[in-house]
């Protein structure tokens, strides 16, 4: 089990087709693509039975969290996953996340087992597991992600967030979280998730 933590000020915005590639024709002579480049990002949301985690996120509050497992591809049960504490306070993300094997990782989440090692990041984690007691899969998101950083500044990046796979029906392996969760009846995807268009992605600065 690996740690890592995270700090950076975000800003998103959702694009059209035509804002998109002026976006990208202005790039060109000062972004390049990180050592990821493309990428599939799959992120599993929990949240409380009565959806407090979202519901305190839409009224805007200075300070907001939430929990996630992510993964980059679709999970497999012996594949590396992140499990995830995302901090917003005036402005600048925090992230604290813990990575683990994904069968190590979703019983630990369903309340089966403790985290294979002591660490202050998963000392933060089970706190915030503690504080909200019963914490469910609620959102499913996936879509396609290419990374660039900046060549006069490596400290600025954008992502190109597209092709969102989470209105589709539910994954299979999504039922295994779901399932060992205790939330037999699957994913709820009321939250406030952004109506899209073909072709709007989302950026991220």
């Amino acid at each position: 089990m690996s740690s890592g933590t995270f700090q950076r000020h975000e800003v998103k915005f959702l694009l059209n087709r035509k804002q998109r590639m002026a976006l990208e024709l202005a790039m060109q002579d000062h972004m390049q693509q990180d050592q990821y480049g493309e990428s599939t990002i799959c992120s599993l949301y929990y949240d409380t039975r009565d959806f407090r985690l979202i519901r305190r996120s839409m009224e805007k509050p200075v300070y907001k969290e939430k929990l996630r497992l992510r993964s980059y591809g679709p999970a497999q049960q012996d594949g590396m996953v992140f499990v995830e504490l995302k901090k917003k306070y005036d402005g600048i993300v925090y992230k604290r996340r813990i990575s683990m094997k994904e069968a190590k990782a979703s019983r630990y989440l369903a309340g089966e087992t403790r985290l294979p090692e002591d660490s202050q990041i998963g000392r933060e984690i089970d706190w915030f597991k503690k504080y909200y007691q019963e914490l469910l899969p609620a959102v499913y998101l996936c879509y396609d992600r290419i990374a660039y950083f900046s060549r006069e500044d490596a400290d600025l990046r954008i992502n190109q967030d597209q092709d969102d796979k989470s209105w589709q029906p539910e994954p299979p392996d999504l039922r295994y979280y779901t399932e060992r969760a205790g939330n037999r009846e699957g994913i709820d995807r009321r939250a406030a998730l952004p109506q899209r268009q073909p072709g709007d992605q989302h950026v991220s600065v």
